[in-house]
């Protein structure tokens, strides 16, 4: 009789069975792993480096940590920042240490580095520069803002990218025959590239979840339908409904419709795309329609944002809405925008002009005598604070304009304001 401790250990899931062995196993990251690509050359190299990696999920972050640690023979010690703290970082040490007097390195590898604060960052730092690990961090947020300074000064930010569909559909055919059925039909096979929204683990963690419930038929759209339920039908992420959603929602407030704006900002939501971008487009559509008309809208927006990230889901989804139906009915305007785009075109066909002498810098004597900054008028001491007829473009550019307010909101004020310094300046021409 089988005794209840003789059973067989459930298998590990598909994603940890499929994880790559080495790097010619690895799916997607060709800008890194490609033949003279930095992480590649750094393996064919035998150099083992600090490293933030930076990137969405399932995109192989902690799977190239351990091929690097895999491929020098270090000590490979995995800490997560959402689970771990200090007594974690100091046991690692402590196992690095032993390690090295057994003269094997270490590599300590931080899943989501940015959850740690500054002073468990800061803990690392000592042992990075002492060379008693190799420190690698992985992060799906930007280092620049969520990694101290003094770490990410010591470590190369290496950026990831999310699997692209021809990636997935390999990872597919890849899962369909580690598990021993057909591979997916391609219209199931397109709807589960679309699920992932780049993600291997998702996908394969989808495609295993169908594969149990399809009991060796092949799988189908229907049958993935079933296997996956709501989740499949509403979340597609990755196909053309996605985008149109996002361009119903940013319409809905470029055309002032605080309802459309709620309907498309709740179908989004609804269909499990996630806040944060939500929020980004939010901030972007901000700049672009609103603009100077209302500068507190992207204010508005950015607290929204940071209210999410403090509140999470679904609490948080109720400041997005309101910032949301502000952009709607804040009075827009997109002369910044306009204005930005044509500057950025006249320059890009323009030659290099020189910056006018009187607006140069003069720190040194000898600037002083070649006449940098000889006959610069100081606005504050103007009338009115306003260097009437000064130029601040470079020779051949007087008198270009390329931003025009527009009669809504504050640019009515602004309009008011601009048409009074050029009266001035007109003035100052004359006078002249």
């Amino acid at each position: 009789m089988t005794g209840l401790f003789d059973a067989e250990p459930p298998a590990p899931p598909l994603a940890e069975r499929l994880r790559p062995k080495t790097l010619d196993e690895v799916i997607g990251q060709r800008h890194l792993l490609g033949p003279g690509m930095p992480l590649r050359a750094a393996f064919d190299a035998g150099r083992l480096q600090s490293m933030i990696l930076w990137g969405p999920p399932g995109v192989g972050k902690t799977t190239l940590a351990r091929l690097m640690a895999g491929a020098f023979d270090a000590l490979f010690i995995p800490i997560s920042a959402v689970l771990g703290g200090v007594k974690d970082i100091r046991e690692a040490v402590d196992r690095a240490q032993l390690a090295a007097q057994q003269g094997r390195r270490t590599v300590l590898f931080v899943d989501e580095v940015h959850r740690f604060n500054k002073a468990q960052q800061d803990a690392f730092l000592p042992h990075v520069e002492s060379g008693l690990f190799t420190f690698i961090g992985a992060t799906t947020e930007n280092p620049s803002f969520e990694v101290n300074s003094a770490l990410l000064s010591r470590a190369q930010v290496q950026v990831l990218k999310s699997l692209d569909a021809s990636e997935l559909q390999a990872l597919i055919e890849r899962g369909a025959q580690e598990l021993g059925i057909q591979p997916p039909t391609q219209e199931a096979a397109d709807r589960l590239i679309g699920y992932a929204d780049g993600d291997a683990r998702r996908l394969l963690n989808a495609l295993e979840s169908a594969a149990s419930m399809a009991n060796g038929a092949t799988i189908d759209e229907a049958l993935l339908e079933r296997a996956l339920g709501e989740q499949l039908r509403r979340y597609d992420k990755g196909g053309d409904q996605f985008y149109d959603v996002i361009s119903a929602l940013h319409k809905s407030v470029r055309g002032s419709s605080p309802d459309g704006v709620l309907y498309w900002f709740t179908r989004m939501i609804d269909g499990g795309v996630d806040a944060r971008y939500i929020a980004r487009r939010l901030i972007r559509m901000a700049s672009e329609d609103i603009g100077l008309a209302d500068p507190r809208a992207l204010r508005i927006t950015l607290d929204a944002a940071e209210a999410y990230e403090r509140l999470g889901s679904p609490e948080g989804e109720l400041a997005l809405a309101e910032a949301a139906v502000y952009l709607a009915i804040a009075p827009k305007s997109n002369a910044v925008y306009k204005a930005f785009n044509e500057v950025k075109a006249f320059i890009k066909q323009d030659s290099s002009r020189p910056v006018p002498v009187h607006l140069r810098n003069a720190p040194t004597r000898l600037m002083k005598e070649l006449g940098y900054g000889k006959a610069y008028r100081y606005a504050h001491d103007e009338p009115n604070a306003y260097a009437a007829g000064e130029q601040y473009l470079p020779d051949g550019l007087e008198g270009r304009r390329w931003y025009e307010p527009v009669p809504r909101g504050l640019e009515l004020r602004i309009a008011d304001k601009l048409a009074e310094l050029r009266r001035l300046d007109d003035e100052a021409a004359g006078q002249g």
